[in-house]
């Protein structure tokens, strides 16, 4: 809180006016950061057409192009619930939990759109190959991870069609 303070050159009790504790800043700062990210990836669905393949295909180029970024970071909504996992109640886990929730249903609406077969059982198997990709690109700082998640998904796309 300290630091939060110094760098909105508040006092810490002025911060805590506004804020009732860490935890409610933490989750007030996620609330702000889930609109901004849901509505950019609204954005991203609505510049998308054509086939499911199509849109996994571009999923995953653009957590390519991302993740190129210089002092990328990846989801900030993962690493937080890894950082609160043992606080299950945390309001920031519970936000971070619906903003995942939220992102899933409106890939399973993209893919539903493009005729895809079971579009959220879909969804959920590239959204776990793409949460995957992150994770292992954090680890391993190599943007191989998600073409290779990407060839995986459009794996599942193509096996969700024929069915």
């Amino acid at each position: 809180m300290d630091d939060i303070a110094e760098a909105a050159k508040l006092t810490k009790r002025t911060l805590y006016h506004h804020f009732n504790s860490k935890d409610q800043l933490l989750a007030d700062v996620l609330e702000s950061q889930h609109h901004l990210a849901l509505q950019a990836f609204r954005t991203f669905g609505d510049n998308l057409s054509g086939s499911a393949e199509t849109i996994v295909e571009a999923m995953f180029q653009d957590l390519a192009v991302w993740a190129d970024r210089p002092r990328w970071a990846g989801s900030g909504f993962t690493r937080l619930v890894i950082e609160l996992a043992d606080l299950p109640g945390h309001p920031a886990r519970l936000i971070a939990r619906r903003h995942k929730a939220q992102l899933e249903k409106c890939f399973a609406e993209l893919l539903a759109r493009s005729g895809a077969d079971r579009p959220n059982e879909l969804a959920r198997a590239v959204w776990l190959l793409s949460e995957g990709a992150v994770s292992l690109i954090l680890v391993h700082g190599d943007r191989g991870y998600s073409a290779a998640a990407s060839e995986a998904a459009i794996t599942l796309v193509r096996h969700h069609l024929k069915q």
